[in-house]
This record gives structure tokens, C-alpha cells and sequence, in this order.
């Protein structure tokens, strides 16, 4: 099939027909993923809700602070990443991190 000799109409014809048939291909493909995922579940004698449970337990818990502004406490610092504009500046100013430390 030659594109180029097809009308524009053709082609817009094609174009929906294409684009139906990539939806229902998903669909399929979707549903057999499904299926597959539920037998190996089965299979290893798992719930759904084992297998979900565990993708949420790997998040991390957040990282208590190590550091604080002694002129605002609500300014912390846990230590990682880069140091924050309070902490450098008072290093700038002769405190250390250990005069930071909570």
C-alpha cells in the first residue's frame, strides 16, 4: 500500500481504523499482563495485598536533623546534601558543626 496515492479522506479513515486497533491490542495485551500477574501470585502462594504491601514498605523514612540554627530552631539540618545558606554562613562567622549539633 502505497500512502501517497490514498486520498486525505483515506488516509483519516486509516488513521482511526489504526488508532482502534492499537487500543484493542492494548487492551488484550493489558488484560493477558493481568493474567499472568495473578497465576505467578497464585503460584507462589501470595494476595494481592502481599504483593502491594511490599512495594510500599521499601519507602524511606525521612532523616532526622543532626544540626540546628541556634538564632532560628526552626532552621535544621539533617546533614546530607548540600549545606544551607544558615549553615554556611555561620561557619562563615567561626561556628563549627559541632557548635550546630542538637
Amino acid at each position: 500500500m502505497n500512502l501517497s496515492e490514498l486520498s486525505f479522506a483515506e488516509l483519516q479513515d486509516l488513521h482511526t481504523k489504526i488508532a482502534t486497533a492499537i487500543e484493542q491490542q492494548q487492551a488484550a495485551e493489558k488484560a493477558d499482563a493481568k493474567k499472568q500477574i495473578l497465576e505467578l501470585v497464585k503460584l507462589h502462594g501470595l494476595s494481592l495485598d502481599d504483593v502491594l504491601s511490599k512495594a510500599t514498605a521499601s519507602v524511606r523514612k525521612p532523616v532526622e536533623a543532626k544540626y540546628k540554627n541556634p538564632n532560628d530552631e526552626s532552621q535544621t539540618w539533617t546533614g546530607r546534601g548540600r549545606k544551607p545558606v544558615w549553615v554556611q554562613s555561620l561557619l562563615d562567622e567561626g561556628f563549627s558543626l559541632e557548635d550546630l549539633a542538637i
